[in-house]
């Protein structure tokens, strides 16, 4: 029986990030997830535990330098060697940039770039000793298109983008693998809620004519920490049915 995989997630307990957790757990692997809030991820233990595998959560605001630093040590403690490292943690705080707040800039740039960076710098010491590891970034098509309103998340997501290609050449000698999946519209709690005449409007725009789904998402992201991908690195992956195009 092939060695259960260690992973890291981060902004694990709902949406997204909830459904990545599923999928890595369905893959054999043990998972641990930071959040503000344990969230729906918990009703997932009882899974885990049916699998085999351990799932725990780790208390953590991502915008706090030394809760994230704490956080991450304390996984490294528990679980000896990651395998697998999911920078998924994300926030918006939406606004045309001529009203746009130095708070609503400075969050938004914490927890969805800089919390990936400290992440990432720690872990990548124990996986470069490991010689194994894939890091994957969750960034989003509004890093690659841009979107009105959006300016801080955009460059949140944008420099996610070149934060991971130079990760990947810093790294590929020690193989290490860092890739980036880009999510289009997916739909989750807080897309539930809008009004069907945007989310049809928000159709025509996509070529697959359809909202993504966020076990999507969480399929590219279990391909790409993959034995599958071990000849990926430093690649863009969009999840987005042809948006982006």
């Amino acid at each position: 029986m092939a060695e259960k995989r260690n992973a890291l997630v981060t902004g694990g307990s709902r949406g997204i990030g909830k459904a990545i957790v599923e999928e890595l757990l369905s893959e054999g692997c043990n998972v641990w997830y930071l959040s503000r809030s344990e969230g729906e991820a918990a009703s997932l233990k009882e899974k885990a535990a049916s699998l085999g595998n351990t799932l725990t959560w780790v208390a953590c605001d991502m915008a706090d330098r030394s809760s994230v630093q704490e956080a991450v040590e304390r996984v490294i403690q528990e679980a000896k060697s990651l395998d697998i490292l999911v920078n998924n943690a994300g926030i918006t705080r939406d606004g045309l940039i001529m009203r746009m707040k130095d708070e609503a800039w400075d969050e938004v740039l914490a927890v969805n770039l800089t919390g990936a960076f400290l992440t990432s710098r720690r872990i990548a010491r124990l996986m470069a000793g490991q010689r194994r590891g894939s890091i994957i970034n969750i960034s989003s098509v509004v890093g690659i298109m841009g979107n009105g309103g959006q300016s801080n998340y955009a460059a949140s997501k944008a420099g996610l983008i070149g934060f991971s290609k130079s990760l990947a050449r810093e790294l590929s000698s020690r193989n290490v693998r860092v890739n980036v999946v880009a999510p289009g519209f997916i739909q989750t709690a807080m897309t539930d809620v809008l009004p069907e005449a945007l989310k049809e409007s928000l159709n025509t725009q996509i070529p697959l004519s359809r909202i993504g789904e966020a076990q999507e998402v969480a399929h590219a992201v279990a391909f790409l920490a993959s034995e599958k991908a071990s000849y990926i690195t430093g690649q863009v992956l969009a999840v987005d049915g042809g948006m982006a195009m």
